[in-house]
């Protein structure tokens, strides 16, 4: 077959002729034991449509008395967002030691303290789910790693033991923590922390247990996988270790393999890094990851409504360009379980506008987590903050209900754009930073990642007074106008206007070009008046507004409100 040569190919330059055979016919046997399961499995299309929203939450992220967290979460997510997202980005709910899950010491089982699979399959039953393939390191505390270090010969070459004083001033981190941790008398490679250990993919048995891994997976349910620190998979001393060509080949072989045995899953690479080499997990448009996350947008949308100035969001906007046409597109989010990265904005925004993001994030009562360079020393690489804090100032005063119109904005420009877009839990529902959790984690990103009683959130969501049930509601209008038009196609086009500074403009239309959609956002606390010829750009005819049905007359001025949203259908 086709795709065997293809995989012959990639296992000779990762691992050499002489090997290559032996992998592929043990390859071959575990992909034999799938595919009779994969044949049974109900799934969705897998083309993505304007109807499809992905939620990102954790497992226990809303509980209940006497009720396992991930039977809560399919409750609370049937009942209350049935309609408004039909995807769910499930966050590590395997047994993990630290990091909040991302610390796996066992990848096959489901914490016992969250649920089990069947908890996981019932979720499916409603919604389309994305498990998270944490493939670049393991919890040391796993038997995975702890075999190792009692010289199992099974496991001899899984890890990464450096020897000697190499020169590892090249290696690019995420952190500012050592490279190597030491195991009485191995030393390690570790990546992002000493709980963290990092597998060794030059044995190739790895690579075989980690591909058996994303098959099991695919058969619980899984439709996405998030390659998570995917960029950083693949070890050369001498070299940045971050990038490497192996690591596209690797990419390559899952999604070949993939392609084979289960068509509809797709892979999502999670890389926290420069725009061009973010979107470089693409490939050449069919042969790597079907989405990237959009990275440089969350610290964007902070500049453009800091600034008062969309310029640069409409210039790097108007830039983006997907390598192929129905095959890939972004993932667009503005907040996750993580921070707000910085490297992605790096050769877009100057060094001086970063610097003011992180000073006003500072005076929000945010948190900055660094990194370490080359050099030793040290630089802003996170922002730890909630986005609706990142955006009004928890301490400034303003009226509730404006702090909310400029969350909204910012959404509503996140939803505008090419990609299927991602919400995380906390901002559909407007949460505030919870420092206090920071104080007993002494973990910055705990800032973001507080976990609620279901009572409580109900109970807000019911309160029309209360700030959750405000910024939901706003939310759900924005998610049910985005769902009623196939102009928001996550495949179709999408062109940019300079309607001034103050006002991003983004005209969108699916593959077809049957549909179109004019995206106006004010990014400021003045109203807007636009002047512009519509009869020239659009013909003759009338705008139907999205959220209202009302028609507009094209030969009238259009005025922006504060904040405003108006997305504008155009006939023909």
């Amino acid at each position: 077959m086709k795709s065997h040569t293809q995989w012959i190919g990639i296992l000779n330059q990762l691992y050499g002729k002489a090997k290559a055979e032996t992998i592929l016919d043990v390859l071959l046997a575990r992909l034999d034991a799938y595919s009779i399961q994969f044949t049974s499995l109900e799934v969705n299309s897998d083309r993505l449509s304007q109807r499809d929203v992905m939620l990102i939450t954790y497992a226990d992220q809303v509980t209940e008395p006497d009720r396992a967290p991930l039977a809560s979460l399919s409750s609370f997510c049937v009942e209350q967002l049935t309609g408004l997202v039909n995807c769910i980005h499930i966050l590590p709910f395997y047994p993990s030691t630290s990091d909040d899950g991302f610390s796996v010491s066992d990848y096959r089982l489901v914490d016992p303290r969250l649920g089990s699979w069947q908890d996981i399959e019932r979720l499916r039953l409603n919604f389309r789910l994305m498990f998270d393939g944490v493939i670049n390191h393991i919890s040391a505390q796993s038997v995975w790693f702890q075999a190792f270090l009692q010289n199992d010969p099974v496991y001899g070459d899984n890890f990464i033991v450096v020897n000697g004083m190499p020169d590892l001033s090249l290696v690019v981190r995420p952190r500012a923590l050592p490279l190597l941790t030491r195991f009485g008398e191995k030393r390690v490679w570790t990546t992002f922390s000493s709980d963290q250990v990092d597998l060794n993919y030059k044995d190739p048995q790895v690579l075989l247990e980690i591909i058996d891994l994303l098959l099991f997976y695919v058969s619980h349910g899984a439709e996405f996988i998030r390659l998570d620190a995917i960029a950083y998979l693949w070890k050369e001393i001498g070299t940045s270790c971050i990038h490497l060509p192996q690591v596209h080949q690797i990419i390559q072989l899952f999604r070949s393999i993939l392609d084979q045995t289960a068509p509809f899953v797709k892979l999502i690479t999670e890389t926290n890094v420069a725009h061009v080499d973010n979107i470089s997990y693409f490939g050449d448009g069919a042969n790597e990851a079907q989405l990237v996350y959009n990275f440089a947008l969350p610290p964007l949308i902070l500049h453009t409504f800091y600034s008062g100035d969309a310029s640069a969001l409409m210039q790097w906007a108007d830039s983006l360009r997907l390598p192929s046409t129905g095959r890939v597109t972004f993932f667009n989010f503005l907040a996750s379980h993580d921070g707000i990265g910085l490297n992605p904005v790096r050769g877009i925004l100057s060094e001086a506008a970063i610097g003011a993001i992180v000073e006003r994030v500072l005076s929000h009562a945010g948190l900055v987590s660094s990194k370490q360079n080359s050099d030793g020393s040290l630089s802003p690489y996170e922002l730890n903050i909630n986005y609706f804090d990142a955006l009004s100032n928890p301490n400034g005063g303003e009226p509730v209900d404006l702090q909310v119109e400029r969350f909204v904005a910012a959404h509503a420009i996140m939803l505008s754009l090419v990609g299927l877009p991602g919400i995380y839990f906390h901002s559909l529902f407007g949460s505030r930073g919870w420092l206090e959790g920071v104080l007993q984690t002494a973990a910055n990103r705990t800032i973001n990642r507080q976990k609620l009683t279901r009572i409580e959130l109900e109970s807000n969501m019911a309160d029309p007074t209360s700030l959750r049930h405000k910024v939901f509601t706003r939310i759900a209008s924005l998610l049910r106008a985005r769902a009623s038009s196939p102009a928001f196609d996550p495949y179709g086009t999408q062109k940019i206007f300079d309607f001034g500074r103050e006002v991003f403009a983004i005209l969108r239309a699916s593959t077809r070009a049957d549909e179109r959609i004019l995206c106006l956002q004010n990014i400021s606390q003045n109203q807007q008046t636009l002047s512009r010829n519509f009869v020239d750009l659009f013909g003759n005819s009338s705008l139907v507004d999205l959220f209202t049905g009302q028609s507009i007359n094209i030969q009238a001025v259009l005025f922006l409100d504060p904040y405003q949203t108006r997305w504008l259908r155009i006939p023909g």
